[in-house]
């Protein structure tokens, strides 16, 4: 037996809200359930779920990390900008990534790195 995928899901309070940060990102709609609150986003063969019914406590701070793997940190990092996401400056890290860190609606924390030649 093999494990063939690992997809996150993410609590969200509006899944719409959280639909269009994530379309800021590059990702589109693969499927959603409005009624349910829940939707699975794919982008470049990642997948993403948003759900709304795993939100039992509202207003509580969210402790989701996801890490995303660009090829090209940079280029990543200028699209966001472009698409109108608050990104702060890339840095290198003590573990050798070249990465920034943003925060979806929620505040699921999203951090983006690629590794660099030491």
């Amino acid at each position: 037996m093999r494990l063939t995928a690992l997809v996150p899901m993410l609590p969200v309070r509006n899944v719409a809200v959280s639909i269009a940060f994530y379309e800021k990102l590059g990702f589109s709609v693969e499927g959603q359930n409005a009624p349910w609150g829940w939707a699975m986003l794919t982008r470049d063969g990642c997948r993403l779920m948003l759900d709304q019914s795993i939100n039992v406590h509202p207003e509580a701070p969210r402790m989701s990390v996801v890490y995303l793997y660009p090829d090209d940190v940079a280029d990543f990092h200028r699209s966001l900008a472009d698409n109108g996401v608050a990104v702060p400056e890339l840095e290198v890290t003590f573990y050798g990534m070249m990465e920034f860190r943003i925060e979806d609606p929620d505040g699921n924390r999203l951090w983006v790195g690629e590794l660099k030649s030491q």
